[in-house]
């Protein structure tokens, strides 16, 4: 297989740029929001959930809130 060279004024060949590498960057990117987005949700679940444990604790009208075990 022998390359030839372009003629003078000629734009030279390029091999077509496959477009796998622009799909798999957006893919992983996805994945990467998507993970980001689960683990800020998981954060607040838990957050919220030791939030409302406190707010039922002192509604109950309890002086020793503090020592509640945390979310599991």
């Amino acid at each position: 297989m022998s390359e030839s060279k372009p003629e003078p004024g000629e734009k030279p060949r390029t091999p077509p740029r496959s477009p796998s590498g622009d799909n798999r960057r957006g893919a992983i990117a996805g994945l990467i929001i998507a993970l980001l987005i689960l683990g800020i949700g998981w954060w607040l679940a838990r957050d919220l959930t030791s939030a409302s444990k406190m707010q039922d604790c002192l509604m109950s009208g309890r002086t020793n809130c503090n020592v509640i075990e945390p979310a599991r």
